[in-house]
């Protein structure tokens, strides 16, 4: 698979808990990368979660939402805004749209939305575009030494 090997993978095999990829031709047009994963893979959006990188405090932090919500940066501190996408690609070593939160350069500081606890498996970027990793929120949230809070607005 094409996607073999990429940090995302490498550390869920490391780590030994059960995950699944799923790999989708990205098309560089999508509006979003998130839905093009949940519409390309048959996917329920709320089972597809995209990872952002916030700027809290001056600490970035790696905030995962469902794909058709929005991060509510105020659940986040008081003084939040999304990160540079460059500062992003750098810190984590993935590019915007496949940035995982598994396997990055620096370990960051991670929220899960809570929404994810009350599902068996949710999907999360693999480390590139076009790749997913599906993976129990509970191991997710102990691979990134996580926790769960209410993060995510409905649109």
């Amino acid at each position: 698979m094409a996607g073999k090997g990429t940090p995302a993978i490498v550390a869920a095999e490391r780590a030994g808990i059960p995950f699944v990829v799923h790999e989708y031709l990205h098309d560089p047009k999508a509006a979003s990368y998130g839905a093009e994963a949940a519409e390309k893979l048959g996917l329920d959006p709320a089972r597809v979660f995209k990872t952002l990188v916030a700027d809290v405090d001056g600490t970035l932090t790696v905030a995962i939402v469902p794909v058709e919500a929005q991060l509510d940066l105020k659940a986040l501190g008081k003084r939040v805004s999304l990160a540079d996408a460059k500062l992003a690609e750098r810190t984590t070593g993935y590019v915007t749209g496949g940035i995982s939160p598994l396997g990055q350069r620096k370990l960051l500081p991670t929220v899960l939305d809570e929404s994810a606890l009350a599902l068996e498996t949710i999907h999360v970027s693999a480390g590139r575009r076009g790749l997913e990793i599906e993976l129990a929120p509970r191991d997710l949230l102990a691979l990134t030494g996580g926790r769960a809070l209410s993060i995510a607005t409905r649109r």
